[in-house]
């Protein structure tokens, strides 16, 4: 009886080890019988994903989406957005509640292993920071022992906030909010001496206030904070369709490809850029969708430094540096495997 026993559960645990992969593997199927993709974003971030005085969300991360949305229904607008905070948003992922996440999310060890879900790839290195008001004087974090310090939970923040200080040897105070809106709105009403968050983050929430003069980031980077977009674990259709718009839009920029010459490059007798751009072979097909995928991409979103400086760059409001996030071939980190 116990070896009956024993093969039936054996042969029970393999059907849901086959059926977990076959319901992930759906997701392609599933957006486009639904008429658009669910993109998991932030409550609101300038520069990254914000809403519009018409309700119409844009940023750097929204880009992606729409880029996904040009891939798979030639319609950048097939994009819907639900607002996710820092808490819930891997936990509405792994629930199929959204169908990627490009939401400001570091890529770590403990999320990717043992949460169901997975990084595709990094459209932005940033590192975490803190601010601090002028009249606090403070020019360094290294003078912030004892200070208390508002940090959003369920955040890579908290844990690099610990790490920091205790490499310091120094005390602080940790007030922690359930978002970070919360944190913010608590920092700029002076419950804390300090705010603490991604770099880009601390810029982009310094344009939230009345008087942004009277607050400076400073210097110190204390972590890596790789962001990019997340897909559930188990789809490697849909990983691959993710992670490749994300490789389009940086070989894009490499390559020359823009929004504005786009036409006249499909007529390129380059070898390379007619493989990119679907006139030679089918990598299109190959994960499921056109062989004209990249000029969608292009077409709908320009490439990985239009992008960048529509919404970060000296063209924003947020005026960031390129830094690691320039092409390889310019200093930095952002390099495409090649499209062969």
């Amino acid at each position: 009886m116990k070896r009956i026993l024993l093969r039936m559960t054996s042969a029970a645990l393999l059907t849901v080890s086959f059926a977990m992969p076959a319901l992930a593997a759906d997701t392609l199927k599933a957006i486009r019988e639904r008429g658009k993709i669910i993109c998991g974003t932030s409550p609101g971030v300038a520069g990254f994903s914000l809403q519009d005085a018409n309700g119409r969300w844009e940023g750097f991360d929204t880009d992606i989406c729409r880029a996904l949305a040009a891939v798979i229904f030639n319609d950048p607008d097939k994009a819907a957005y639900v607002p996710l905070t820092s808490k819930d948003r891997l936990i509405a992922l792994q629930a199929g509640e959204v169908d990627v996440l490009p939401r400001t999310t570091t890529w770590t060890l403990s999320r990717n292993a043992s949460q169901g879900v997975t990084f595709t790839g990094v459209n932005y290195y940033d590192g975490q920071g803190f601010m601090v008001t002028r009249k606090l004087g403070v020019t360094s974090a290294s003078q912030l022992g004892g200070a208390s310090i508002c940090v959003a939970q369920g955040t890579t923040s908290e844990l690099n906030l610990a790490d920091y200080f205790r490499k310091l040897g120094q005390k602080y105070e940790p007030t922690a909010f359930a978002t970070s809106e919360e944190a913010l709105r608590a920092y700029e009403a002076g419950r804390c001496d300090a705010y603490t968050t991604d770099i880009s983050a601390l810029s982009a929430n310094m344009l939230k206030f009345r008087v942004p003069e009277e607050h400076v980031v400073l210097p110190e980077v204390i972590s890596k904070e790789p962001l990019g977009p997340w897909v559930r674990s188990g789809d490697e259709v849909w990983f691959n369709l993710v992670r490749w718009t994300l490789f389009a839009l940086i070989n894009a920029e490499e390559l020359g490809v823009t929004k504005a010459n786009l036409a006249e490059m499909t007529k390129s007798t380059n070898p390379e850029i007619k493989r990119f751009l679907g006139q030679d072979g089918k990598f299109g097909e190959a994960m499921g969708v056109s062989n004209d995928w990249v000029v969608r991409i292009i077409s709908a979103v320009g490439n990985y430094g239009e992008s960048f400086e529509r919404h970060l760059g000296q063209k924003s409001r947020l005026r960031l540096a390129r830094g690691p996030n320039a092409l390889w071939t310019q200093g930095g980190l952002q390099y495409s495997p090649p499209f062969r």
